[in-house]
This record gives structure tokens, sequence and C-alpha cells, in this order.
């Protein structure tokens, strides 16, 4: 947390700070009005960036064209059997060829066990997509509630220094609720950025999720109709049948 603490220092110490123009400046100049209740905040926002770029980027890397690699393992299975189509999914890299690598090693023991293999390890690579988006939602929880935190500790600093004048004056009142209600805003700002970004994770998840289902699917399909000797492709028969080395 030190060393997050003089990482943005410097940032910010490098925006431009003079006179009057620009977003830039006035955000800067809203920061340090804020107070020290706005650096959790900011720190909330720059390890929520960072995990929220680490997802998209994963997710992305995850996501493949689930259709084709499926037309291209039911081929792999009809000019080679179930050798040739695992050699495809080991190739492959994603949470959908994975499941699929996984069904296929179990095959020779039958297709009930291809499909509690693939209901196992479909579980296990949602997990895999899900990591990190609980730390995220927790700092879009926290960032908000900080703010409110030092807001309420900046409202009793503003009457500290009410009573300390002895004067309840207009301007006095004001500015000291001005400075408290920026680390709320600040807060809700943050949850806001974040927010975006988890519910795109959340979205792109569970799209890859219902892709890998329906795939299994039809995985398991296809090796019902290789048991029975029939073409997965519609293109030729296959003699060769799961568990005949049993």
């Amino acid at each position: 947390m030190v060393i997050l603490d003089k990482l943005t220092a410097y940032v910010l110490l490098l925006l431009p700070q003079a006179g009057g123009g620009g977003a830039i400046n006035i955000l800067v100049e809203r920061f340090n009005e804020g107070g020290p209740w706005m650096w959790p905040v900011l720190i909330c926002l720059i390890i929520g960036l960072a995990i929220s770029f680490e997802r998209i980027i994963s997710l992305n890397l995850a996501d493949i064209n689930t259709q084709a690699f499926l037309q291209r393992v039911k081929q792999a299975l009809d000019d080679g059997g179930i050798p040739a189509a695992e050699d495809v999914c080991s190739k492959k890299r994603g949470p959908v060829a994975s499941v699929f690598q996984a069904g296929l090693l179990r095959a020779d023991e039958g297709v009930d066990a291809v499909e509690e293999a693939v209901v196992s390890y479909g579980s296990i690579e949602m997990s895999f997509l899900e990591r990190g988006l609980v730390w995220l939602s927790l700092f879009i929880s926290v960032a908000p509630m900080l703010g409110f935190l030092g807001t309420v500790i900046g409202m009793i600093q503003a009457f500290d220094a009410i009573e300390s004048a002895g004067d309840i004056s207009p301007r006095l009142v004001a500015g000291g609720i001005k400075v408290a209600l920026l680390t709320t805003a600040f807060g809700l700002i943050v949850a806001v950025i974040l927010q975006f970004f988890y519910n795109y994770a959340v979205s792109k998840i569970d799209r890859i999720v219902a892709e890998m289902e329906d795939a299994s699917i039809e995985l398991v399909d296809a090796l019902v109709a290789l048991e029975r000797g029939d073409s997965v492709t519609g293109e030729k028969a296959i003699p060769e049948t799961i568990g005949e080395n049993e």
C-alpha cells in the first residue's frame, strides 16, 4: 500500500497543476481538497482497474469460436477417432478445449464417464473464469463506504472548526461541507467505473459458459454416434467405438 501511495503521488505530481483550465487540473484540485480520505478511495480505483484489465485480457484470450472448434473436433473424430480429437483439443487453449479434452480422456470408460468429467471440469473452468471478480466486487462496495466515512469525518472536523471559531459563518460551514462531500462523490465515481468493468466481465463469463455447455452436449452426442459406429459429421462411418479397450 505504501508503494501504491508513492506511485500515485508521483503520477499526480506529474499532472499539470498551473492555473485554471483543463479537466485534469480541476480533478487534481478537487482531489487535494478532499483530504487524506481520498487516497484509500484512489487505491481502490487503481487495484480495481488492475483486476478489471487482467480479467478482460484473460477472458478475451479464453473466448474462441466454439462452433468452429467443435466442428474441428467432430472432423477429427471421423478422421482419426478419439486420439485425433484429443490432439486437436491439446493444441487449443481455453476452457472449452480443456473441458473437451477432459471428457475425451475418459471416453474409453463410456459415455456416462464422459458426462461426469465434462460436468466436473466445467465447474473448475468456470471458477477459473470468475477468479478475481470477488475482489472487484469488494472494491465496488468499499469505495463508496470509504467515501462516506471520509465525509462523516470531514463533517466532524468542520463542526470542530465552527466550535473553535465561535461563530456560525456561512462561508465556514459551506467550505467544510464541500470538502467533506468530495470523498463521497469520488467514492461513488470509482464504484460506477468499476461496476461497468464488473458487468462486462460477468456477461462475458456467462456467454462463455453457455457456449461451453452447449458444445459439451454436442460432444457427448457425437461420442454416442461414434459408439454406434455412425458418422459424427455425416460424411462417413467410423468403425471405432467407445469402450472397445475395456
